[in-house]
């Protein structure tokens, strides 16, 4: 199975600062994933055309399994995150991560009925404060909907905002979560045309098998938003 993770930046190019959706949904064709995690999504927004970007995903890519999560409003619109699967959903659940005084962040969850049996896929978008993200982290592992699907193979994907890579441990790593998306030189994704950033992490539990993962580096990539999409290959164990 095929999970991607990327933070569109609202449809909108790192460099050019054109508002081109169909860059961003050709970058995802390319690697035709079975799961995405989506960050940073549009909905009524005048910059991205008032388009519904979570409908227009969801109609391009899988119209089985969606969830799209709220985070930020805006004068007209918002945007937030966006889970998408090809198979039925089992369950969902919108997690707040927002703290007093913070951008509004979140996680969303999505147990899904998967060839190989039920999968759990987390798509987050974490603050930019060191300390805010070790909260977030706290909160989302001690969560009741978090919890009570903890036994299943699971996979927490999205943008980090990790700059010095310290949620590998802490309490991630006690949770049973290990860091897949290292060393960080061979997952730099931020910003996309020259990446230095290794902000867009992936962790899995042990019901998980990694067996491939990169960033996607191509041409078209490094346009369509400011970071670049990270692609994991992966099966559950037993499987």
């Amino acid at each position: 199975m095929r999970l991607l993770s990327y933070n569109i930046h609202k449809g909108i190019g790192g460099r050019d600062r054109l508002y081109r959706l169909p860059r961003i949904m050709e970058v995802i064709e390319n690697e035709n994933p079975d799961f995405l995690c989506l960050q940073e999504v549009d909905r009524g927004v005048p910059r991205s055309r008032l388009h519904d970007q979570p409908k227009l995903f969801t109609k391009q890519f899988f119209s089985v399994g969606s969830l799209f999560q709220l985070n930020v409003r805006l004068k007209k619109g918002g945007y937030g995150n966006l889970l998408l699967a090809r198979w039925p959903i089992l369950e969902r659940h919108n997690i707040s991560l927002g703290l007093p005084g913070k951008k509004a962040r979140g996680a969303q969850l999505m147990v899904v009925d998967s060839p190989e049996g039920p999968v759990r896929i987390v798509n987050w978008h974490l603050g930019l404060a060191e300390q805010e993200r070790q909260q977030q982290v706290r909160h989302l592992c001690r969560h009741h909907l978090f919890r009570r699907s903890e036994e299943l193979p699971t996979i927490i994907a999205g943008d980090s905002n990790d700059w010095r890579n310290n949620l590998a441990g802490g309490v991630l790593g006690e949770s049973g979560f290990e860091h897949e998306t290292h060393p960080i030189s061979r997952y730099r994704t931020f910003p996309a045309y020259l990446p230095v950033g290794s902000l867009d992490k992936c962790f899995s539990n042990a019901g998980i098998r990694i067996t491939h993962s990169r960033v996607v580096r191509s041409q078209i990539a490094k346009v369509a938003s400011d970071h670049l999409p990270i692609v994991i290959d992966f099966h559950c164990r037993g499987t």
